[in-house]
């Protein structure tokens, strides 16, 4: 893999993980159409050590509080939260456990891709216009957290999008876009941490892999291109829609769609 691919798979990485737009979607069709397997095992957990950076870093206080709601008296609302993130986290877990070799066999193709990323788009469509939106952050309540979560176990299948489908049952649910977005994007850390050291565990089973020049290229383009994309999300959302992700998913389907038939 040449450090111009690395980059573009970090970056590609990075950018769509937090973006409503599906990152496994995004690769599973760049690999497709480019011809590219991307750099193994090894490379899939050092990407998602530079999304999980990106996640703990932008949301730090956030992650400070929790740890001093957990170990002290003095953040109960912080302390809340992360009980809410842990019940949020088992659906995925679960999922990820028992239908991974499923899903790894019979669901990763491009038509899959193409049904996944319409069908969540008409689904958030369908949030924009009937939620009410008038929740708070501080009003997340555990229903409402199981609720994201087992949302977020759908994710497991490509074109899905973790942060698409959470923030869009956010909406569902009341809450605000912003609302939406920052418990998506909490919830996401301990799942990309999880897949992670799943993924770590896997090679460290089959013996260390070779960290190159370039795979640490692919760690800072996911981390950079991570931490700017949820800047970016947090401060779109205070004026603007779901609507622009609903078209871009619809286009890029159809668009998919319209190859996979050509190409026969």
């Amino acid at each position: 893999m040449t450090t111009v691919e690395s980059v573009f798979l970090g970056v590609l990485q990075g950018a769509t993980e937090f973006l409503p737009v599906s990152s496994s979607g995004h690769l599973l069709l760049a690999q497709f159409f480019l011809k590219t397997e991307g750099g193994g095992l090894t490379y899939d957990v050092i990407l998602h050590l530079g999304t999980l950076l990106a996640v703990l870093a932008y949301f730090r206080n956030d992650w400070l509080q929790i740890i001093l709601g957990i170990f002290t008296s003095k953040a109960p609302e912080a302390r809340r939260l992360f009980l809410y993130i842990v019940a949020g986290t088992i659906p995925g877990v679960l999922a990820g456990y028992f239908l991974e070799d499923l899903i790894s066999t019979h669901l990763r193709s491009p038509w899959v891709v193409v049904c996944t990323l319409s069908g969540v788009a008409l689904l958030m469509a369908a949030a924009e216009k009937f939620s009410t939106r008038s929740k708070k952050f501080h009003e997340m309540r555990l229903p409402y957290a199981m609720a994201i979560g087992i949302a977020q176990a759908t994710a497991i299948i490509p074109g899905v999008s973790r942060s698409g489908i959470t923030m869009t049952t956010g909406l569902l649910c009341g809450f605000s876009r912003e609302a939406a977005a920052r418990f998506s994007f909490l919830l996401s850390a301990p799942i990309i941490a999880g897949a992670g050291l799943y993924e770590g565990l896997k090679l460290f089973e089959q013996g260390a892999g070779q960290v190159t020049l370039n795979y640490l290229w692919g760690f800072l383009a996911s981390a950079l291109s991570g931490y700017l994309v949820i800047a970016f999300l947090m401060n779109f959302l205070k004026k603007h829609t779901f609507y622009p992700f609903v078209w871009y998913r619809l286009a890029l389907a159809a668009v998919v769609a319209i190859i996979l038939v050509y190409q026969g």
